[in-house]
């Protein structure tokens, strides 16, 4: 390429030499004229001329002058002519680019072209570099032999166009990979082929049904597993290990590839020393204490660099961002051992000067600001910026956060700290009108926004209206409402609500309420809060059933058993949080714990309390944490407390646990799952005279209860695991809004207060109806598949399920959809 330009540049000025010859000698420059111009504007070319009038202009001269228009970049060709006392020069502007295409380019994007053509200045408007075209044919070609296309071709066609102007089209012809034909590796003894081929991504001769494996060599993948299997055997103490040389060779009609790696395994050695030397701040008892390095193991590279890393961010802890941590090795190839030697210089104590914060358009910075843990005017410190990044992730309304430390020029040892952020959606706005076989006909309209115009409070204001429940709510929370965190919050609400259509036995609930809460915080990670509720509850069209019929006898009017009932209930509730997860909507790693418990107050008109515990561990699999574990339980136990005119209280059957569903067990229809009630007919009943009068020969008998619906129970246990893969066909980058999970959920509702054997008294047949409510070996489960979708619109879960364990009557759904809180 360079030859080929100073061959077209001695060219240029032997013409511009030859064009001149008879005026060789020195003359004075009276005037200058520039012909040929077009797009450029004389005053534009005069800046490029070396040379003034009344200058006096030799051979040398000459060639400075064209030497320098040609660098202007604007000029294709350039004669140098001399009339008299008058320079005269002739130009051919270069063509301007009117339209670039590409054609037939697969593996390359057009905006990856674009890019790459606009990094060497060729764009739309700007005049064409002729001699860049060739570089970039090139370049093109050389990318398509590392990726095994051996008969690929890129032209570059320019087509003239009047006024000056060209078309570029960038014609590909990228052909057919070469596929790896055989992988030969040679001079291993320690580990066989098959042990190596399996730790490198290149592959060959894979089966026909595994149609997920890729056969195309590709030069970047061959580096990255040379490097791979150097780190396998270094990892495993072969020290000297070498790969000396590597062959790729091709098929004659460059179909195929063999590929051959020669190496040198050597000797294991293990670590006979580890010595720490260098300023180590005074803290060489606490550093020799944790430090991964010992003597007597195996050599490890992978913990040498690990601890390299440590004794790094063990500095930075202090201030010291900037230390450099080197690991000399003293091989004694006599013993197979090495000496390892951790030369540590902290460097200068960094300060920081100012934190800076981009990609918030929606959030103000003091928002985030409130969650940084490094300060301003401090020294710097590794694990506050981590811990405020942390914190910053768990927000619901943040999809990514990352930072960076730069350097002051001019400043050794101040950083500015510039954290960028990626926003997400924080909350949803709908309003709509739907209808569906169980919900029939529903209205909808609501906000539910985490970040309220971006001050990071919560506000939610919420209608919805379907065939089971018609419900408003208001609510609201400042998680800063004071500057230590503490966090203040109400909530408004009014319900009514048609167990009936809700899968439930049938009962009406009226009820509304208000209150307040406060949270406080203990630590970076957990949180105290409290809170203050008063309820009304109105129910009606009550179907009684044994399980409550001792409950509904203590508040019900004897003489209008219709008119329903109706209580007052002031709760007090507390709870504890504790999260360490590294997002805030769809984590992978980290772990989060919740407690909660309510008690209603002793002159409230029913007396219960109700506690509830929730965890959740995510164990990433991959480095990038595309591949994660998680492990979930969730639990609750609530019941009455004292008595009643000498009957227990009990749990209010409005207030029981319930599961089933896309956010509890999966598969089952919502809220299906669990104790039912019991429908006895008695034998007799009592006359106006005392006297007792059968009913005849049904009498005394026990409903089907596997034909009845769910009423719920006072404990509760679910749990599940989930293995989180990456979603198919998406880009890495929509890892954060769309997650694709494979689930098995296991679970039940109880009601500990049921006594099976209050039965035993009925025939067999009758008993055999009723099922052991309290039993806790009683159990679901189910298994499948999840994907969460974080919309525009709020939270979306679909999920395919098979039940895996029922029980008779439980209701299963194949698939199912939900719109709510992510998990």
């Amino acid at each position: 390429m360079k030859l080929k330009q100073l061959v077209v540049a001695g060219l240029m000025l032997s013409g511009a030499f030859f064009a001149s010859a008879e005026n060789a000698s020195e003359f004075v420059v009276e005037d200058i004229k520039i012909e040929g111009l077009q797009r450029v504007a004389l005053g534009a070319a005069l800046t490029y001329l070396p040379v003034n009038v009344g200058d006096k202009l030799n051979s040398f001269r000459i060639s400075q002058l064209i030497r320098s228009l040609y660098d202007s970049t604007h000029f294709e060709s350039i004669k140098v002519l001399r009339d008299g006392g008058t320079l005269v020069i002739q130009v051919r502007e270069r063509a301007t680019i009117s339209r670039i295409n590409f054609e037939g380019n697969k593996d390359i994007k057009d905006e990856q072209l674009q890019q790459s053509l606009e990094e060497s200045d060729i764009r739309v408007g700007e005049p064409l570099d002729k001699t860049v075209l060739t570089s970039i044919e090139n370049g093109l070609k050389d990318f398509y032999y590392s990726i095994g296309k051996y008969n690929a071709d890129v032209s570059a066609i320019v087509t003239p166009l009047p006024r000056n102007r060209v078309d570029l089209k960038l014609l590909f012809e990228e052909g057919d990979a070469a596929d790896i034909k055989q992988i030969n590796i040679v001079g291993n003894e320690v580990f066989s082929d098959a042990e190596l081929l399996e730790q490198i991504e290149l592959r060959f001769d894979t089966p026909w049904w595994d149609f997920l494996s890729e056969t195309r060599y590709q030069k970047q993948k061959l580096t990255g597993d040379m490097e791979t299997l150097e780190s396998y055997y270094k990892d495993r103490g072969y020290l000297r290990y070498s790969l000396d040389s590597t062959q790729v060779s091709m098929t004659p009609d460059k179909s195929g590839i063999y590929i051959t790696l020669n190496m040198d395994e050597g000797e294991q050695y293990t670590i006979s020393e580890v010595e720490l030397i260098g300023d180590l701040l005074g803290q060489e008892e606490a550093i020799s204490r944790i430090l991964p390095l010992s003597e007597g193991k195996m050599y490890n590279l992978a913990e040498v660099t690990y601890t390299e890393e440590f004794l790094s961010k063990y500095l930075g802890r202090f201030g010291y961002a900037f230390p450099e941590v080197t690991t000399i090795p003293e091989i004694n190839d006599e013993d197979k051992t090495v000496k390892l030697t951790l030369s540590v210089d902290p460097g200068k104590r960094i300060y920081v000067r100012r934190i800076n914060f981009s990609g918030n358009d929606v959030t103000a910075d003091e928002v985030l600001r409130r969650e940084v843990r490094q300060m301003e005017g401090a020294w710097l410190s590794n694990t506050a910026l981590e811990t405020s990044k942390a914190r910053m992730s768990r927000l619901t309304y943040m999809e990514e956060v990352d930072f960076e430390t730069v350097r002051l020029p001019g400043e050794e040892d101040k950083v500015d700290v510039n954290f960028k952020v990626k926003e997400q959606p924080s909350g949803s706005f709908n309003a709509g009108i739907g209808y569906g076989d169980r919900t029939k006909l529903s209205l909808q309209a609501g906000i539910q926004q985490d970040n309220f115009l971006g001050t990071g409070k919560r506000l939610g204001l919420n209608l919805n209206t379907v065939s089971y429940q018609q419900s408003a709510t208001i609510s609201y929370t400042d998680p800063y409402f004071t500057i230590d965190g503490i966090s203040l919050g109400g909530t408004l609400f009014y319900s009514e609500f048609d167990a009936g259509n809700a899968n439930l036995v049938q009962y009406n609930n009226k009820s509304w309420g208000l209150g307040a809460n406060f949270g406080y915080p203990v630590d970076e990670y957990n949180r105290l809060n409290f809170g203050v509720t008063y309820k009304y509850n109105k129910i009606s069209q009550l179907q009684t059933y044994d399980q409550i019929r001792n409950f509904y006898d203590m508040f019900a009017d004897p003489n209008d058993p219709d008119a329903g009932i109706q209580f007052n209930t002031y709760e007090f509730s507390a709870g504890w949080s504790r999260s360490t997860l590294n997002r805030g909507v769809f984590p992978t790693a980290g772990s989060s714990q919740r407690a909660t418990a309510k008690i209603t107050a002793p002159f409230s008109d029913v007396d219960y309390f109700k506690i509830n515990f929730d965890t959740k561990f995510y164990f990433p699999l991959s480095r990038d944490q595309r591949w994660s574990f998680l492990a979930r339980l969730e639990a609750g136990y609530g019941n009455g407390y004292g008595d009643l005119d000498g009957n227990d209280q009990i749990l209010p059957f409005w207030d029981n646990f319930r599961a089933g569903g896309s956010d509890s067990l999966r598969g089952f229809e919502n809220n299906t799952v669990g104790p039912r009630p019991i429908y006895r007919r008695p034998s007799t009943i009592t006359a106006p005279d005392g006297s007792q009068i059968p009913l005849g020969p049904n009498a005394d008998t026990i409903t089907d209860t596997t034909r009845l619906r769910a009423i719920g129970g006072n404990a509760m246990v679910l749990g599940g695991v989930e293995l989180i893969v990456p979603t198919p066909f998406l880009d890495e980058e929509l890892d954060n809004s769309v997650r694709t999970s494979l689930f098995v959920d296991v679970g039940n509702v109880w009601d500990t207060e049921f006594r099976v054997e209050n039965y035993d008294g009925l025939a067999e047949s009758e008993r055999n109806k009723i099922a052991d409510y309290s039993d806790i070996g009683r159990f679901r489960a189910s298994a499948g598949l999840s994907v969460q979708w974080l919309s525009p619109m709020g939270p979306m879960i679909f999920s395919f399920s098979r039940i895996l364990k029922e029980e008779d009557g439980d209701e299963s759904r194949f698939f199912s959809f939900n719109i709510g809180q992510t998990f």
